[in-house]
């Protein structure tokens, strides 16, 4: 016999005053029935182990780390231009832009290359990738795509 059936047919019979002459299976139609009330009413103080052998084990649900939904791609349109100030041995200003993502999400994205003309709503593609000195920057804008042209390049 189990440890939980054990554990009812005590429970029951400290219940009841009297000893359970049936099966498991007059124990379980007891608690369907809840002619047994202290199962039902055992919410307020923690789970019985009926309650605890019905429901399963505890499993928290945690927020996806998943930094795209999983998607290798996401296009995005530009909330504002940010400029992101690097960890401690690094000292160049990092150009970033914050994004409204395709699907809810608003995220700070980096603009690689020198020069970029992003202004307000203008429409980005981002891929993953973080930035090693910018904390809590893990996505890059793609250079060439919509509305972020390719890096001009310098003249002699």
């Amino acid at each position: 016999m189990s440890v939980i059936a054990r554990s009812l047919i005590n429970m029951t019979r400290s219940y009841l005053g009297n000893p359970l002459q049936g099966k498991i299976s007059n124990l379980a139609r007891l608690c369907v029935n809840n002619t047994f009330a202290g199962f039902t009413e055992a919410k307020r103080f923690g789970s019985s182990l009926w309650m605890m052998h019905l429901k399963g084990p505890h499993v928290k649900k945690r927020p996806s780390k998943k930094i795209l939904n999983g998607q290798p791609f996401a296009k995005g349109v530009v909330i504002k231009t940010l400029i992101k100030k690097p960890k401690k041995p690094n000292s160049a200003n990092r150009k970033c832009v914050l994004v409204k993502l395709s699907f809810g999400k608003e995220k700070i994205a980096y603009v690689p290359g020198e020069g970029h003309n992003l202004q307000e709503h203008n429409i980005v593609l981002c891929r993953v990738g973080r930035v090693k000195d910018c904390p809590g920057v893990k996505i890059k804008c793609v250079r060439g795509k919509y509305d972020l042209p390719h890096v001009v390049k310098k003249e002699r």
